[in-house]
């Protein structure tokens, strides 16, 4: 990132109140990894008896950090844990020096964490295909295992960005048999932003107590409806991870609450919409909504067609209500259509129906709504009732700006 971005458009007034989750204990550093004058290195402890789940991206290249990571999820909770993120370099690509830095790593954060090295869980973000300088990070785990505290986690949410134009955090607290249950997480994510998650790192804690396999489940149904319905621009990355940590610190069981369930989709899906109202460039905030699909993978499959379409998000930047886009983007997606049943709406906007304008259509009426800053896209296949929503941003010069840029 060679020039400071400017804050998104679409970015909350600020970052919310986190609460302090008990079991978990945050510091950061500026390690110098790439960045100069930020933090750029964040630590999490955990206390013994913390269950950790964990989402990865599917990448054929995924980054060294990913592969310690998944190797160690459904380990024994008995031990602490401890996470240790770093921005500006993502240690993807790296061959054996790749593994070399995260043994060195998870080495030295076992020993200033004091915790097992089958523990400690590692993530980096940033330049694919440079070496991690890890004695950078290692130098300053003393200094970080000295100042771990609770109230961290907007320090820790700022240390993590790369191209992210602003910190990313979300919270819920819900009532169980009587006791209070907290849930608090942050997320990076701006670019290489695609399912099966994205260039996305996000940590979300809880002091609730929940078995790791129950844990494990939960996470990856709540995954597929919230981080894997958003798109920036198709790509997926190789170092995308999602951690959950239970702390159990609160002695309440939610291995049978569906609220709790409901209260980490919640904060799940406000994650995820931030990093979309994060994407490189953004001035658009755009929900994507079919129904009537053949099934709901089909109409999962129209949804990201024209989430995808460089042709419909740059229409959107332009605010450019151009239909026909769309169309186009339905008969490519590869799923079952029948051009004469569709209908598309833009907001409560009727535009087209029976494979044609709808007869009560005004262009400038589109145009006004195109000019808002969220927008809804709805589309009936009308086939049967399949249906799908996912989340995506227009496309502007800024991406091209921001990527061109990256690396100097």
């Amino acid at each position: 990132m060679g020039k400071s971005l400017a804050v998104s458009p679409l970015a909350p007034a600020s970052f919310p109140t986190l609460p302090d989750i008990a079991g978990v204990e945050v510091a950061t550093a500026a390690a110098g990894v790439k960045y100069r004058d930020r933090t750029d290195v964040m630590l999490a402890r955990l206390v013994p008896g913390t269950a950790v789940a964990g989402v990865f991206t599917r990448s054929a290249t995924r980054s060294a950090p990913v592969l310690d990571c998944q190797a160690k999820i459904g380990g024994s909770p008995d031990q602490g844990a401890a996470i240790l993120v770093n921005s500006g370099n993502s240690n993807a690509f790296t061959g054996g020096r790749g593994v070399e830095s995260v043994h060195a790593i998870t080495t030295a954060v076992a020993n200033a964490a004091g915790v097992p090295v089958d523990r400690v869980f590692t993530s980096s973000t940033g330049v694919i295909g440079e070496p991690l300088p890890h004695d950078r990070i290692i130098a300053k785990l003393d200094e970080m295992a000295a100042n771990l505290a609770p109230a961290r986690l907007e320090d820790a949410a700022r240390a993590i960005m790369t191209t992210d134009t602003f910190p990313k955090g979300a919270s819920a607290e819900i009532t169980v048999d009587g006791k209070a249950v907290r849930i608090a997480g942050i997320a990076k994510g701006s670019g290489m932003i695609a399912p099966d998650m994205a260039t996305m790192l996000v940590y979300i804690f809880t002091d609730a107590a929940i078995a790791q396999d129950r844990l494990q489940t939960m996470l990856s149904d709540l995954t597929d409806k919230t981080f894997n319905c958003i798109t920036v621009d198709s790509d997926t990355s190789t170092s995308d991870t999602l951690l959950l940590a239970a702390t159990g610190a609160s002695g309440v069981s939610v291995d049978a609450s569906p609220d709790f369930e409901t209260a980490l989709h919640g904060v799940m899906l406000d994650l995820a919409h931030q990093v979309v109202r994060d994407g490189e460039g953004a001035t658009k905030f755009v929900e994507v909504t079919v129904t009537g699909a053949a099934s709901d993978a089909d109409a999962r499959t129209h949804a990201m067609s024209i989430a995808n379409s460089p042709l419909v998000k740059t229409a959107i930047a332009g605010e450019d209500p151009n239909w026909g886009r769309i169309v186009m983007a339905i008969g490519k997606s590869g799923a079952a259509a029948d051009r004469d049943l569709l209908s598309i709406k833009f907001g409560d906007i009727l535009v087209a129906e029976n494979g044609w304008v709808s007869p009560g259509y005004r262009e400038e009426d589109g145009a006004a709504y195109m000019k808002q800053p969220e927008l809804v896209i709805a589309v009936d296949i009308g086939l049967g009732s399949g249906n799908a929503t996912v989340w995506t941003c227009d496309l502007t010069h800024g991406y091209i700006s921001i990527n061109a840029d990256y690396r100097s």
